[in-house]
């Protein structure tokens, strides 16, 4: 019979990457960690030892702890969050079920530091259209859900990377970039460690319309138009950026869920309602 303060890893599965994922805080030990500095997608580190003080701290409508096993630091700071009225649950098995069940995980080198709030920040260019609205998305839904993105002149990038220690992305000559064929979205689903088929679809999509190459994907086509309408439709680049959020997430439970659908409208002679 399942435990009322567990979650399943296959029902987390579900979750994690879309909107309604909860809060995933990991709480292994710092052994535990340092032996597999990888993170399950979108998880947060925090020290389960002073739960108790930082437990009324977090700003989250319910929550997954994670420990290694499952076991009792999950079970100990699921309850913390409780007491303060966070609904939480525990992940059953821990990292090691995570892992066992073959789902990806994040390198914690990749992530770039993170400013005294525990946020990563990153730059790029601004009037963003494709990659640079499709890369965000990426890193909010698997990597740091409280990251934040800088829109700036496309001439100072590096500058402002370098005095506001943000990493920039999508410029010439910086890690996260386009490579050969690859637009920088690729670029970071492989380093995070993400080629999940889902993501690896979406990325050929993204590719296709950021590249010009429709060919690749039917769906390019569409992710070029919504996209190029997105930037007409918001002379804020964060406010397109929260737009585009939706449309991500919509492409993305298409990759995942929807790929062999199809949608005809029923007719009068086929028995549909008139």
């Amino acid at each position: 019979m399942p435990s009322p303060t567990t979650i399943s890893v296959d029902k987390l599965s579900r979750l994690y990457g879309t909107p309604g994922c909860p809060t995933l805080i990991d709480v292994r030990t710092d052994e535990d960690f340092a032996a597999t500095p990888r993170f399950v997608p979108g998880a947060v580190r925090r020290p389960h030892g002073s739960a108790s003080d930082w437990a009324g701290t977090l700003a989250a409508r319910q929550a997954v702890v994670i420990c290694q096993q499952g076991r009792k630091l999950s079970e100990g700071v699921a309850a913390w969050l409780r007491h303060q009225g966070i609904p939480a649950e525990a992940l059953e098995g821990g990292f090691e079920a995570w892992t066992a069940a073959g789902l990806p995980t994040v390198p914690e080198e990749r992530i770039p530091s993170r400013d005294g709030k525990g946020r990563s920040v990153w730059v790029t260019r601004a009037r963003p259209k494709i990659d640079r609205i499709a890369c965000p998305w990426l890193i909010r839904r698997f990597v740091d859900p409280k990251a934040v993105f800088l829109f700036v002149a496309p001439q100072e990038v590096e500058a402002v990377a370098e005095r506001f220690g943000a990493a920039p992305f999508d410029v010439e000559n910086v890690f996260w970039s386009h490579r050969g064929e690859l637009c920088t979205f690729d670029v970071m689903v492989e380093e995070f460690g993400l080629g999940t088929e889902p993501l690896l679809r979406l990325a050929r999509v993204v590719r296709g319309a950021d590249t010009g190459r429709l060919d690749l994907e039917p769906e390019a086509a569409g992710l070029l138009a919504a996209s190029l309408g997105l930037s007409r439709t918001f002379s804020d680049d964060l406010a397109q950026l929260d737009a585009g959020m939706t449309l991500y997430d919509a492409f993305y439970r298409w990759a995942r869920d929807a790929t062999g659908e199809t949608h005809n409208w029923p007719s009068a002679k086929s028995g549909g309602a008139k």
